[in-house]
């Protein structure tokens, strides 16, 4: 088996299951500047290719907006794909490392809140969705 083959298939896999889920994918820097600079609240899910992004983060991020509180704008950035849109949404993130998959809360383009790798592996779905709708009830406008 081709690695290169194995790992398109992988990613593309990852992108979709995101994309199918509600978010929109932005892979440039312009679109990560033109998503955050939309008034309300934005979450930005930074998906990877490791176990716990495809085990956890996505599947919390699929069923976390089914609630009665959520983000104005669901978008995603591709960590380790789409490198200068990660980077660029990374300067957002004031205060807080790098991390994927991680999670980040914006409102009106400034960071609010990150749910960061260490609160995403090691715990299950539902720890992740209860987190993430803990942070919408405190933050979001109800849908």
């Amino acid at each position: 088996m081709d690695f290169n083959l194995f790992m398109n298939d992988v990613v593309n896999s990852a992108r979709k299951d995101i994309q199918e889920a509600g978010y929109k994918e932005l892979t440039t820097p312009e679109e990560v500047d033109q998503a955050f600079a939309e008034k309300g609240t934005t979450l930005v899910m930074i998906n990877s290719t490791c176990g716990c992004a495809g085990g956890v983060a996505r599947p919390a991020a699929a069923n976390a907006i089914h609630f009665d509180k959520r983000p104005d704008h669901l978008v995603t950035v591709f960590a380790g794909q789409d490198r200068e849109a990660t980077e660029r949404a990374r300067g957002y993130f004031e205060g807080y490392p790098p991390s994927s998959p991680s999670f980040a809360l914006l409102k009106d383009g400034k960071i609010v809140t990150m749910v960061e790798r260490h609160d995403i592996e090691g715990f299950g779905p539902v720890d992740v969705v209860n987190r993430l709708q803990n942070i919408f009830n405190e933050h979001c406008a109800e849908v």
